[in-house]
């Protein structure tokens, strides 16, 4: 086996091949040569300028004692069969971000912390067959890896715009719609209680009429973040239409959603809203409807919670009934 090369002052011999170390140091790759004990051999300008550490500083010791945020046993493991097999190993970035934590010295525009790395592993075969040495090769695919990420965090920007309404931050009527649509199928499955509950700002118009569209807006803002507040996650609440809102209450009977209906209610007859200068308050009706195996589909079911609502409003409004 050949002596431990410092490709800085000396060409590198790798298995038979003898490659000048101009060669090594131009090439903008990572290439280190390590033995069966992990202790560097050949260390290039690549790695040294973005490892921080000289190749006469590292030549002969273990790459473990340098690099610590690699984990011995599993470095070592994972390059068994370079050993044991001939055969070469890869470590991609979607696995494992990078083997050696350098920093990303890309221009000040860069979002990464580090630099991604894809890294390949082969062995180094001496005349007698032998595999006594191993080649590491260490790509930089910064450039891709965030290319990848960016798409993949647009594509669930946008699968969260599809889905949430862009005023509330309540699921849109559409994919309310088809979660609730799920959520009627499980009720006719399983012999739980669900209620349905449709809701509205009582004399919206009025609102809108005399202090504009804006304040509006932010009344039914302001009611969707009181909804929030009042639901569970496991519940599904959305903005259906304009002023009007629509929640399942999970696994709740109705007895249990007239507490939510009457909070609800409660507490955006209390609430103020202020735009320019003025003091908006408002209420809310609600309509409540526990899920029966009798409803023809989840559109009835819906439907009996918009005729509560209807009660409750020529009613008086500012309350809550119950489908009969």
């Amino acid at each position: 086996m050949n002596a431990p090369t410092d490709i800085s002052s000396a060409d590198a011999h790798i298995g038979s091949s003898y490659i000048p170390s101009e060669l090594l140091d131009s090439i903008e790759v990572g290439i280190a040569v390590l033995d069966r004990n992990f202790n560097v051999q050949v260390w290039n300008k690549f790695l040294e300028n973005h490892g921080a550490k000289k190749a006469e500083a590292i030549i002969g010791d273990s790459l473990f004692t340098h690099f610590p945020e690699i984990e011995e046993r599993w470095l070592k493991t994972k390059v068994d069969p370079v050993f044991n097999l001939k055969s070469p190993v890869f470590i991609i970035w979607e696995q494992r971000p990078y083997l050696f934590k350098f920093d990303c010295n890309r221009p000040v525009t860069c979002a990464a912390e580090f630099m991604y790395q894809n890294v390949t592993v082969f062995p180094i075969v001496d005349k007698n067959g032998h595999v006594e040495r191993f080649c590491m090769l260490v790509y930089d695919v910064t450039e891709q890896a965030l290319g990848k990420l960016g798409m993949e965090h647009l594509n669930e920007e946008l699968k969260t715009a599809s889905r949430v309404d862009g005023l509330t931050g309540l699921y849109n009527r559409r994919y309310w719609q088809e979660r609730f649509d799920e959520m009627h199928k499980l009720c006719v499955r399983r012999d739980k209680p669900s209620t349905a509950l449709m809701l509205d700002i009582d004399h919206f118009k009025r609102i809108n009429d005399t202090y504009g569209h804006q304040a509006g807006d932010k009344v039914i803002k302001m009611l969707a973040a009181l909804i929030k507040r009042c639901v569970r996650e496991t519940d599904l609440a959305g903005r259906y239409g304009g002023e009007e809102f629509a929640i399942v209450l999970n696994d709740s009977s109705v007895e249990d959603a007239q507490a939510v209906a009457e909070r609800i209610r409660q507490l955006a007859q209390r609430l103020v809203v202020e735009h320019d200068g003025e003091s908006i308050t408002f209420t809310v009706s609600l309509g409540l409807a526990q899920f029966s195996p009798d409803f023809k589909g989840a559109m009835a079911w819906l439907e009996c919670a918009d005729q509560a609502l209807y009660k409750a409003k020529e009613g008086g409004r500012n309350q809550y009934c119950i489908y009969a």
